[in-house]
């Protein structure tokens, strides 16, 4: 008995997350990968499979993208670490929301969203579960909307497409441009970064190959419930402490020399995010959105190992070598902390 072919539409196939997505879905059978992506020469090489190409903001190119599709893995985002709210709605919110619309009019059978594990409540710093309540920031607009999002899915899930929460803990690996390894390499040179609470809180990270597997597992699954969310982290949770201390050995730069608690972390974020405009650089020495990411996010994996069969393969220690060879060979850039639609 043969398999049907599936049509799986990946948005946002240029960026870090869409190409290992892409790299991941080459390998197997019985699928007939499409890349929606706005500029195709930014196509990863090996990729020959169809290409459509366009404005994931152009409700008439969503229409257009979304024929023949049974399956989307939206890997497509506008994102930034510090305030932007009214190009967050413009370029990601709605957008998405729009997308998860058409999606269901055009019968597709199953919708992937890459969303992120700082969307749950951890205020009582307890082991987040696959489906915690989530919690607002309040000053972080882009996880604030992927709350609003996964609401809309949870809302919509009776109407004939599967919603899957991909609850992604924070990337590393090569090629990443808007995470927590490139944006705390460059500041460490400083002298002038602290540790959070002694840095003792524990980290969700995934690399980018494990990243490309968990859309893998979440396109084949089966018996899937109308809604599903998964936590998608590594098989270890390292310390703040930890990972700056195998950064900063690894790059040369100098660990931090004092600690402060996280009220006192989020004060000096928010400072700096009012001064960004009267100071030099790309971006805010810091911003809340790294305060939060910063803090205790210890993810239960059972259920994703259980309804996907995932498991992660890669440890964090050669995906973060991999990360800081590419940035030491950049001279470790100061990143701007945007991310554009891919």
């Amino acid at each position: 008995m043969t398999t049907q072919t599936k049509n799986i539409l990946v948005t946002g196939a240029t960026g870090f997350l869409g190409k290992n997505i892409i790299k991941a879905l080459s390998t197997e059978s019985n699928i007939n990968l499409i890349a929606a992506c706005r500029d195709k020469t930014k196509l990863a090489d090996y990729f020959n499979g169809e290409v459509r190409e366009g404005d994931l903001r152009d409700s008439n190119y969503l229409k257009a993208m979304l024929q023949d599709v049974d399956m989307v893995c939206h890997a497509g985002t506008w994102a930034a670490m510090w305030n932007h709210d009214k190009e967050e709605q413009l370029n990601f919110y709605h957008p998405t929301v729009n997308l998860v619309r058409l999606a269901i009019d055009a019968g597709v059978k199953r919708f992937m969203l890459a969303s992120t594990v700082v969307i749950a409540d951890n205020k009582h710093n307890a082991i987040i579960d696959d489906f915690s309540a989530t919690r607002k920031t309040g000053f972080w607009p882009h996880v604030d909307y992927i709350v609003e999002i996964d609401n809309y899915m949870k809302a919509n899930a009776d109407q004939g497409m599967q919603m899957v929460n991909m609850r992604l803990g924070h990337f590393i690996g090569a090629g990443n441009k808007l995470g927590l390894v490139p944006v705390l390499a460059p500041r460490l040179k400083t002298w002038m970064v602290p540790w959070l609470a002694g840095g003792k809180s524990r980290l969700p990270l995934i690399s980018d190959t494990d990243l490309g597997n968990s859309f893998v597992k979440a396109c084949q699954a089966e018996n899937l419930d109308n809604y599903e969310s998964f936590n998608i982290c590594g098989n270890s949770f390292p310390s703040t402490k930890e990972v700056i201390k195998y950064i900063a050995e690894k790059a040369g730069t100098p660990t931090p020399l004092f600690s402060v608690p996280f009220p006192v972390g989020y004060a000096f974020a928010w400072m700096m995010e009012k001064l960004f405009p009267l100071m030099p650089g790309k971006a805010p020495f810091l911003t809340r959105a790294i305060v939060h990411l910063a803090e205790q996010w210890l993810c239960d994996t059972k259920y994703a190992n259980y309804k996907l069969g995932f498991v992660a393969d890669k440890d964090w220690q050669t995906a973060m070598d991999e990360a800081l060879d590419e940035l030491k060979s950049q001279d470790y850039p100061w990143p701007s902390m945007t991310q554009t639609l891919t």
